[in-house]
């Protein structure tokens, strides 16, 4: 998981954000939005056995650019410059092989609270946040794992520019940092299985009706 001091600092920005949006009216603007794009996810690095296999290293897992879909729901109360949306995206980023070692199927998951600030211009928008949330992360069979699955603490970070074409519908890009670590308890077995950190860079476009 990611570090506990990390973590814990990210929710406190997020719940003073919080105090700082219901001092505000509670309509405000809010939003919906679709996004899509691609996950540059690096790799699963500091690869560490768990179970049986405590004590043994591998090297790190490099993982396939994949696309990635999801969607967002937020407010800016008071149509101002903070506010906090719900973000959830899905990927692919499957495991590469490693020399003769095949790779593997994974799949992850994000579903995350962020708090914004942004520009609140009439055309354009740019914003930058930063959120917690959970990953959750599943790996397929293969000729070297079993199938298992993980939940695992998020950090999120962002920046976008939002273009209005209407009063009320928007383009948007968006560069998202997304780090977790993930621990297969079941990997290789009932009692064995790895653990590695999850670093992913992702590239987002998207359309977002505000109302």
């Amino acid at each position: 998981m990611t570090s506990s001091k990390t973590l814990i600092a990210v929710v406190l920005i997020c719940l003073i954000g919080t105090g700082m949006l219901n001092s505000r009216p509670v309509l405000g603007e809010w939003y919906v939005a679709g996004q899509f794009g691609a996950n540059f996810a690096d790799q699963v690095s500091d690869i560490h056995g768990t179970g049986n296999l405590s004590g043994f290293r591998a090297p790190d897992f490099d993982l396939q650019s994949s696309l990635l879909y999801g969607a967002k729901v937020g407010n800016f109360p008071g149509n101002g410059w903070f506010g906090l949306e719900l973000d959830v995206f899905h990927s692919t980023p499957h495991v590469k092989n490693l020399d003769d070692v095949p790779g593997f199927h994974m799949r992850v998951t994000n579903v995350g609270v962020n708090l914004l600030a942004r520009y609140p211009g009439v055309t354009f928008q740019p914003y930058a946040g930063i959120g917690a949330g959970v990953a959750i992360a599943r790996i397929g069979d293969s000729a070297t794992t079993r199938g298992s699955t993980d939940a695992s603490s998020a950090l999120n970070l962002l920046v976008g520019i939002r273009a209005f074409v209407t009063p009320y519908v928007a383009l948007f890009t968006e560069y998202k940092y997304s780090q977790s670590t993930f621990e297969f308890s079941h990997a290789f077995g009932a009692s064995s299985g790895f653990s590695g950190n999850y670093d992913a860079h992702i590239l987002v476009t998207g359309l977002s009706y505000h109302f």
